[in-house]
């Protein structure tokens, strides 16, 4: 991945800051802090769009990470830019993984403020990242919330599919499914969901449920692993025999 690379090559840019004593301020954005920084004002952010612009968030989300998350995307919605501050956060949370010196860099509370903004602008500057998804991420590092990055790109993805009108389903199985067998899976669940909506599968590989598949989709989940029926039918052995029914 591009960016990834590019993350890379900002990683001597941490050890230099985490070694300055003294770091220049950072210029308040104070019109994208009041919008993201707490759910009061995200949520009066909100009703102006609406009264403005007819935007809205398509879920209802809950907690600090869906509080951001629903403000990043009225944003973005506002700035036609919801594919790309999608995949810069995507982008991201992924260069987290690769490298733990950044994954603790973002854990880390005891780097200063000003440290932690510093190093966001030099990233999203070397990434190439829109101005919309600097600013919020320069939000996140001076409230301590880098955090919670993936968490919050997780409930950002969940706002864009509703928004394309896309419904993610997760199978589990113990091998990967054939591609008949994944192409029948999701016409099924299409017929399942109906009109309107899109199925996006997501295929998960998981030995210990034995065989058969865990379909999770919209809050459902249909447990037809191997593992599930042995413990069902253990159950069923273990109950005592009603003789006076016989």
């Amino acid at each position: 991945m591009a960016m990834a690379a590019r993350f890379r090559s900002t990683l001597p840019i941490f050890h230099r800051l985490l070694r300055s004593d003294s770091l220049p301020s950072h210029t308040p954005r104070a019109t994208l802090h009041r919008t993201l920084l707490c759910p009061e004002l995200s949520r009066k952010y909100s009703t102006s769009l609406k009264k403005d612009e007819n935007v809205k968030v398509p879920l209802a989300l809950f907690g600090g990470s869906g509080n951001y998350a629903s403000a990043l995307y009225l944003a973005a919605v506002k700035g036609n830019a919801l594919d790309k501050v999608e995949s810069e956060l995507l982008d991201l949370v992924q260069a987290s993984k690769n490298s733990q010196l950044f994954s603790q860099f973002t854990k880390d509370l005891s780097v200063p403020a000003e440290t932690r903004v510093k190093a966001v602008n030099e990233i999203c500057g070397q990434a190439k990242f829109s101005d919309l998804t600097k600013n919020f991420l320069v939000i996140l590092a001076e409230n301590g919330r880098l955090r919670h990055i993936e968490s919050i790109a997780k409930r950002f993805v969940e706002l864009t599919m509703a928004h394309k009108g896309e419904v993610k389903a997760i199978v589990t199985s113990v091998i990967p499914l054939p591609s008949q067998e994944e192409k029948e899976l999701k016409e099924t669940l299409q017929e399942i969901i109906g009109q309107g909506k899109q199925v996006k599968l997501e295929q998960k590989i998981d030995p210990s449920i034995l065989g058969g598949l865990v379909v999770e989709f919209e809050q459902k989940v249909f447990d037809m692993s191997i593992k599930t029926r042995a413990r069902q039918m253990e159950r069923f052995l273990r109950e005592p025999i009603n003789f006076g029914s016989l």
